[in-house]
C-alpha cells in the first residue's frame, strides 16, 4: 500500500522530541515524585468567568455549526483588540478564527508556502515549528539566534541566507524557547530585509500578554509598512490559561484571509460557538490570570539564575517572557539529551533536552517556570548537586 508523501517529511518529526516529558509521566504515574519543568502549561486553571460563559452558551444551545471564518461576534471582538493595541484599523475581513494557534500556523503556511519554497526560521525554535513547515513540502533554512544577541534574530543573518526560493521570515516573539523579546528596531531592521526580497513575515506571538517588566513587546504589525505582508498567529491557550479549549486566529491582509478562508473552511469549517463566545469575552477585557502569570513566571527566572548560574560551569539565559529558562550545561561534558535524562532518572527531576528545540541548543535545557516556588527551590538543589556529581566525575 502506498502513502502520501507527507508522511515520509512527518515521520521524525512528530511526538518523539518529547519522549522524556512521557518518560517523566510514565514515572510519576508509577509512584515517582517528579518534579515536572516540561511542558508550558499555565500554573493556574482558566478563569471561572470564561468557564461560566462557554457554560451558559452550551446551556443556551451555542452547541450547532459554526461558520469557516468564525462567529461574527468572535471575529469582530479580535479585531476590536488588535485595532486598539496597534493603533490602526483592522477589519473583520482580516480575522479567522481557528482551533489554536497550532492550527493557525499549519493553516499560514499551507496558504504561504509549497514544495520548492524556503522558510527561514530561527534556531532555537519551537518543537513542532519543523514539522509545520514540512509538511507543505517547503524547506526549512535555519537562522541562528545567538545568546551574544540574547538570542534576538538579527537582520545580517536573515539576510546572509536568503536565495531566489525564500518566501517566508518566520518569526516568534515573545520567543519560546529562548524568552527572547524582538526590540521594535529589530524588527523594523528585519522588515526593511522582508520588503527587499519581498517575503511575507509571519509570526507567532502567543505569548503577547506575557512579557516580563521592563520589556515592551512590539509586532511587526505596530510597523505600518510592513502591514501588506504580515500575518500574526495567536490564542488565548497561554494569555488565558485555557490551552485545552484550543481557541486561536489569524490576522492579515484582507486578500490573504481570503486566500485562505477556502483552506480554513476545508480543514474543520468553523470551531465550537461555545467556545468563540468564551473567546469574544476573553479578548474583550484584561486577561484576570497574566499578570499574575508574568510575575510569577519572572520570579522564578530570577530564583533558576540566582541559584544555578556559575554553579559546576551552568549558565542560566534570563528570558525577557514567556514561561521557560534555559539552562546551559555544556560544562559538564554531556548534552541537553544526556544530562537531561540522567537528571531524571538520578533526581527525579524532569527538564527539556535543548536538542528538541534546534540544533543550537545543543548542551542546554529548557526549564519550565510553571512549578510553584517550593518545587523550584527542590530542583535548583538537585540540579546543583547532579551538576557537582557529573563535574566531580569529570575531574
Amino acid at each position: 500500500m502506498k502513502y502520501a508523501s507527507v508522511t515520509e517529511r512527518l515521520k521524525h518529526l512528530g511526538s518523539a522530541k518529547w519522549d522524556l516529558h512521557f518518560r517523566a509521566r510514565a514515572l510519576a504515574a508509577a509512584g515517582r515524585d517528579i518534579l515536572e519543568f516540561t511542558i508550558g502549561e499555565p500554573d493556574v486553571p482558566t478563569p471561572d468567568s470564561l468557564i461560566q460563559a462557554a457554560t451558559r452558551a452550551m446551556q443556551a444551545g451555542r452547541t450547532g455549526y459554526s461558520n469557516g471564518r468564525g462567529e461574527p461576534e468572535t471575529v469582530a471582538a479580535i479585531a476590536r483588540r488588535y485595532a486598539a493595541r496597534r493603533g490602526r484599523p483592522i477589519g473583520t475581513d482580516q480575522v479567522i478564527c481557528i482551533t489554536g494557534t497550532q492550527t493557525a500556523l499549519y493553516g499560514i503556511l499551507r496558504t504561504l508556502v509549497e514544495t520548492g519554497d524556503e522558510v527561514l526560521l530561527g534556531d532555537p525554535l519551537y518543537a513542532t515549528y519543523e514539522g509545520l513547515i514540512a509538511q507543505t513540502g517547503a524547506t526549512m533554512v535555519p537562522v541562528p539566534l545567538r545568546p551574544e544577541h540574547g538570542f534576538r534574530m538579527q537582520a545580517a543573518d536573515v539576510e546572509a541566507r536568503i536565495t531566489p526560493r525564500t518566501r517566508v521570515l518566520f518569526l516568534n516573539t515573545p520567543h519560546n524557547p529562548t524568552g527572547a523579546v524582538l526590540r521594535r528596531e529589530d524588527i523594523a531592521a528585519l522588515g526593511e530585509v522582508a520588503r527587499k526580497h519581498d517575503l511575507w513575515i509571519l509570526s507567532d506571538e502567543v505569548y503577547e500578554d506575557l512579557v516580563f517588566p521592563g520589556v515592551a513587546f512590539t509586532s511587526p504589525l505596530d510597523l505600518p509598512d510592513l502591514a501588506e505582508r504580515t500575518v500574526i498567529a495567536a490564542s488565548i491557550s497561554k494569555s488565558h490559561a485555557a490551552p485545552g479549549f484550543r481557541s486561536g486566529w489569524v490576522i492579515g491582509p484582507s486578500e490573504f484571509i481570503s486566500r485562505m478562508l477556502p483552506l480554513s473552511e476545508t480543514m474543520l469549517f468553523g470551531a465550537q460557538p461555545f467556545i468563540a463566545d468564551m473567546t469574544a469575552l476573553a479578548v474583550s477585557e484584561p486577561s484576570p490570570v497574566a499578570a499574575g502569570m508574568t510575575e510569577r513566571f519572572a520570579r522564578r527566572a530570577a530564583m533558576f539564575f540566582d541559584g544555578l548560574d556559575g554553579v559546576a560551569g551552568l549558565r542560566v539565559h534570563r528570558p525577557e517572557a514567556g514561561m521557560f529558562t534555559l539552562l546551559d550545561v555544556r560544562a559538564t561534558g554531556l548534552s541537553g539529551e544526556a544530562f537531561a535524562r540522567s537528571l531524571l532518572e538520578e533526581q527525579s527531576v524532569a527538564a527539556m533536552p535543548g536538542e528538541s528545540f534546534g540544533s543550537s541548543l545543543g548542551g542546554w535545557l529548557r526549564i519550565s517556570l510553571t512549578q510553584d516556588d517550593a518545587r523550584v527551590a527542590e530542583a535548583i538543589r538537585r540540579i546543583a548537586v547532579h551538576a557537582a556529581r557529573l563535574q566531580g566525575h569529570a575531574a
